[in-house]
């Protein structure tokens, strides 16, 4: 990307960025991080330092789920920022601050999967995970392990399989802790449908991980 928007060289450093508490400092009954962006539209640069700071890891986080590439997912992060930047005076609280950044993460993930003759995100095998632990008169802690890793890449691949809307409901109420009325926002439904989103995802992998469909011997 060439284009700034006032972020310097447009390298947010995000190897260096540390996840600050989200819902720490707030006012009652208000949102601490649509006051920072009142302040940023108001002319406080600082403040959009601040957003970044407390926004920056846990979209990283929610990209990578949703794209499986690193590098790509720093990529939309910045995309995130810049589309923030700009929007600085249009912003208007309507709703939870925190609805916003996740719906363009969103927006940006869907658009990149989509995108024609996307390469696939690189997995790992077992010749190139490492050199091989040797251990002496170990063999069950060798089994825990590699049933560990099977259990482990099974897992991705079924999160990886469900739908993209799915996954997207299900990583934001499970691990983002955000609520039906906010996945809504963040996802331009509602709360009903992100209910129904979340159960059909359990569901599936509820029934991917039935007795027998495991890949266990």
């Amino acid at each position: 990307m060439t284009e700034t928007d006032g972020l310097g060289d447009g390298r947010l450093g995000l190897d260096e960025v540390r996840e600050r508490p989200r819902d720490g400092g707030e006012t009652p009954g208000g949102d601490a991080d649509a006051e920072l962006m009142l302040a940023f539209a108001a002319g406080d640069e600082a403040a959009f330092d601040a957003l970044f700071d407390r926004w920056a890891a846990p979209l990283l986080r929610f990209l990578e789920r949703m794209v499986r590439d690193r590098a790509t997912a720093e990529e939309l992060v910045q995309d995130a920022f810049l589309r923030v930047h700009r929007a600085r005076e249009r912003y208007q609280p309507t709703a939870r601050f925190s609805t916003w950044p996740y719906r363009i993460a969103g927006n940006l993930a869907r658009n990149e999967l989509r995108r024609p003759r996307r390469a696939r995100p690189h997995t790992s095998t077992d010749d190139d995970a490492g050199p091989s632990l040797e251990l002496i008169a170990g063999g069950a802690v060798v089994d825990e392990v590699v049933h560990s890793r099977r259990v482990s890449q099974a897992v991705e691949a079924a999160l990886d399989a469900l739908p993209e809307r799915q996954r997207m409901a299900l990583w934001l109420s499970a691990v983002e802790g955000l609520c039906y009325a906010e996945i809504a926002e963040a996802l331009e439904t509602t709360p009903s449908s992100v209910k129904s989103l979340i159960h059909r995802a359990r569901s599936a992998l509820a029934a991917h991980w039935k007795p027998g469909e495991r890949g266990e011997e």
